[in-house]
């Protein structure tokens, strides 16, 4: 029967982690092989980011937890741990799900003290990751906001936003809609090894025609961008002239960070796939979680005539989803996470 791996339990000692975070069940559905969803009740879906002040948006709201994109190199892969999960395949396979965060985003819109501040989504994992075709939380959550009157913003590499294209459109008639694609790399065997999960460069080139189509002033983050692989001068330039030819209205890249738990699973990849990089990595990272400011200046020096030759930097914000990523720091309470 369909729904016959479906598990409505789980031990009690195996997941101590999620049975903080309002465990309900744990799913298992046969149309979505290797991955198991874990429900939880969450007690708030707008989380407060801590000294925003420096942010274009004060609240973030993150439907899920862990993502089915698999991306090598995702900065978010260490919140698993707070789950008692690991930063490695679980982050990829185990999605704990907030399955009553509309209603309970409603509630908080709907009170006194709410001041309709920009709120953002995509900050920690994607909300059009694969689970959102079966959970469908995202409309209720834009009509939620739309209706409140509160403005957001969307960065995504699911194509499944298109579904809510209609949707988006009725919003951004009430309320400031910002959306943002992430295409970081154009290669495809490159893209296969280090976002294996994620949909096809040249799927997330049409959403952006489609957004642009509909009225919306793309942002593209073509981030990371990964030392020695898709830094060079060619590939930054094919994939510039794509994004144009797409109709994007900006591009904003920074590159590659290896924060914590992301560190050991990227490197792991590299030793695999690129052994010959590691020892350029260990001297352009050290012991930290940056590139050196030499490689960071270098990077601009590239980029920065690429925009200007494809038109990529109209009305250019300063970088802010850059300062949103170091913003994450590793920290449990931190409601970024949430």
């Amino acid at each position: 029967m369909r729904w016959q791996r479906q598990t409505l339990g789980a031990d009690d000692g195996a997941l101590p982690g999620l049975e903080r975070a309002g465990f309900v069940r744990s799913v298992q559905p046969p149309e979505f092989e290797g991955i198991t969803f874990h429900e939880v009740l969450c007690k708030s879906a707008l989380n407060r980011v801590p000294d925003s002040g420096t942010l274009p948006f004060s609240w973030t709201i993150n439907p899920m937890r862990g993502c089915s994109h698999a991306c090598r190199y995702c900065f978010a892969r260490g919140t698993h741990e707070y789950l008692d999960l690991d930063a490695g395949a679980d982050f990829d396979s185990q999605i704990v799900v907030k399955t009553n965060v509309v209603p309970i985003l409603r509630r908080e819109l709907h009170k006194r003290s709410w001041r309709r501040e920009q709120v953002a989504l995509g900050t920690n994992t994607d909300p059009y990751q694969r689970a959102e075709g079966r959970y469908r939380l995202m409309p209720g959550i834009i009509t939620a906001l739309a209706e409140s009157g509160t403005g957001f913003s969307i960065l995504t590499k699911g194509t499944l936003l298109r579904r809510d294209l209609p949707l988006l459109v009725e919003a951004a008639g009430q309320v400031p809609v910002d959306l943002a694609v992430s295409i970081a790399i154009l290669d495809e065997e490159l893209h296969r090894g280090l976002e294996p999960g994620t949909p096809s460069p040249r799927a997330r080139l049409e959403l952006v025609r489609a957004l642009s189509d509909a009225g919306f002033a793309v942002n593209v983050m073509v981030a990371p961008v990964i030392p020695y692989l898709t830094d060079s001068q060619a590939h930054l330039d094919a994939l510039f002239a794509a994004i144009a030819e797409a109709g994007a209205a900006r591009v904003t890249a920074f590159p590659m960070h290896l924060r914590g738990s992301t560190r050991g699973w990227f490197l792991a990849w590299l030793a695999e796939a690129h052994p010959a990089l590691l020892r350029r990595y260990r001297q352009l990272y050290g012991r930290g979680t940056s590139v050196t400011p030499e490689y960071s200046a270098w990077l601009r020096g590239r980029i920065e005539p690429l925009l200007e030759k494809h038109r990529l930097n109209r009305d250019r914000p300063a970088e802010p989803e850059v300062r949103a990523a170091e913003s994450h720091t590793p920290d449990p309470q931190l409601a970024l996470f949430a």
